[in-house]
């Protein structure tokens, strides 16, 4: 379990930083296709012309939210910590919230359901990790 919970989060955290980015290098959303989600963002989230001109703020609150995150979930689970299975709890619901923000924002798709999923996955496999830890 432990092994397969060091690459759900090294594989969700190195996604995260690439999806951060994609939003550096074209602020705009532009060169991504992802010019109508930087739209959809202004007119449902809060302060939009000071959050949501481009996707430079979204791009570190990514990389900090679902990034770090789940790179030092990662770390502890390398180092055996015992509070490694709490972090990983803790990405998984992380993760959910930020899909479910997505599903709010623009509606259903491919990719946020999957992330979803991983988030889900990633949650209940601490949680069998956290009742082993207590059985010994």
């Amino acid at each position: 379990m432990t092994k397969f919970l060091k690459i759900l989060t090294l594989f969700i955290g190195i996604g995260a930083v690439m999806g951060a980015a994609m939003m550096w290098i074209d602020p705009s959303g532009q060169m991504w296709g992802m010019e109508p989600l930087l739209e959809m963002l202004r007119d449902k989230m809060p302060w939009p012309n000071i959050f949501f001109k481009n996707f430079i703020p979204s791009g570190f609150v990514l990389l900090f939210l679902n990034g770090f995150t789940q790179f030092v979930a990662a770390f502890l689970l390398f180092k055996k910590h015992r509070l490694a299975p709490w972090a990983v709890l803790a990405c998984g619901i992380i993760l959910m919230l930020w899909i479910v923000l997505e599903w709010w924002v623009w509606g259903f798709n491919f990719m946020s359901n999957i992330y979803f999923v991983f988030g889900l996955v990633e949650a209940m496999a601490a949680i069998i990790c956290l009742r082993r830890q207590k059985q010994s």
